[in-house]
């Protein structure tokens, strides 16, 4: 019998640490290039500036995940009545600044692999 709770326990503490993980939607390069052909949208590099002068995808805001500051950057930026799409440099500071932005009643889509997959494509 104890046994079967500890198990129980296990498995309810797995699953609810890989529902965290998926809170962030996410989309592919390719489906940001689509996006990007069809409307205007809001998309956010969470990049530092040393990282924007290498290159950018047209039409980015910028806002710097590593400011202290970031959140409110960000807000003063952004509609939050529209989906926002944040990438950075490979995808995992966008993942915590969506999380971020999340919290704060946006809707968010991570961009998997980044600027470096983004670049890789076009």
């Amino acid at each position: 019998m104890m046994k079967n709770v500890l198990c129980l326990l296990f498995m309810s503490f797995f699953f609810i640490n890989c529902n965290s993980q998926e809170d962030v939607k996410s989309v592919s390069t390719q489906e940001l290039k689509e996006l990007l052909s069809k409307e205007k949208i809001q998309l956010m590099d969470v990049r530092t500036p040393a990282e924007i002068n290498e290159g950018t995808i047209e039409t980015a805001i910028f806002a710097n995940y590593f400011d202290a500051d970031f959140k409110e950057k960000a807000s003063d930026k952004l509609d939050k009545s529209k989906p926002v799409y944040l990438y950075c440099r490979s995808g995992k500071r966008s993942v915590k600044a969506s999380k971020i932005l999340k919290e704060n009643g946006y809707e968010v889509y991570n961009v998997l692999g980044g600027y470096n997959k983004w670049k890789q494509e076009n």
